[in-house]
């Protein structure tokens, strides 16, 4: 699998990126399937880099999880956000620069990372990890990283 483009996340008013995806809410009228004569003529989400054909826009605010803004092949009707409450998992936000590049999911590890701790859409706990001075293996972050796993991280349980 190719390496993914992140979600977009608006954290603390800034615009930044997740090295994951949440899951999108399953029977929400907001969100419309459009049609392949709807579809706008964008490769990149019909390229290997995007497996899901689409990126959504999420936010964080209050402490609470939304989905803003989503492009590809579903749409948001109306102005309305949606408050992820189905959602239940573990955000990985990435900063700095690559330190290792994987070429599968998520699995490229940044200097940093925020793992942020949503149950029922609620931000429960936060912690910042250094990946400075750490050895990575390449294989197990690939694995770790395919979709359905990628945010699952030692020690996420423990935030």
């Amino acid at each position: 699998m190719t390496a993914q483009m992140h979600e977009e996340l608006i954290l603390d008013g800034e615009k930044t990126s997740m090295a994951f995806c949440p899951p999108l809410p399953e029977n929400d009228s907001r969100l419309v399937a459009l049609k392949d004569d709807e579809l706008e003529d964008n490769g990149m989400f019909f390229s290997t880099a995007c497996w899901r054909r689409y990126v959504g826009t999420w936010e964080i605010r209050g402490g609470k999880f939304y989905l803003v803004d989503i492009n590809g092949i579903y749409k948001l009707s109306g102005t309305s956000q949606i408050f992820a409450d189905w959602f239940t998992g573990t955000l990985r936000i990435p900063k700095g620069e690559i330190l290792q590049y994987v070429h599968m999911g998520y699995g490229s590890v940044f200097e940093y990372e925020t793992h942020i701790k949503i149950e029922k859409g609620i931000v429960t706990k936060s912690r910042v990890i250094d990946n400075r001075n750490k050895d990575t293996n390449r294989r197990d972050l690939g694995w770790e990283n395919l979709p359905g796993f990628e945010n699952r991280f030692d020690g996420d349980d423990e935030i």
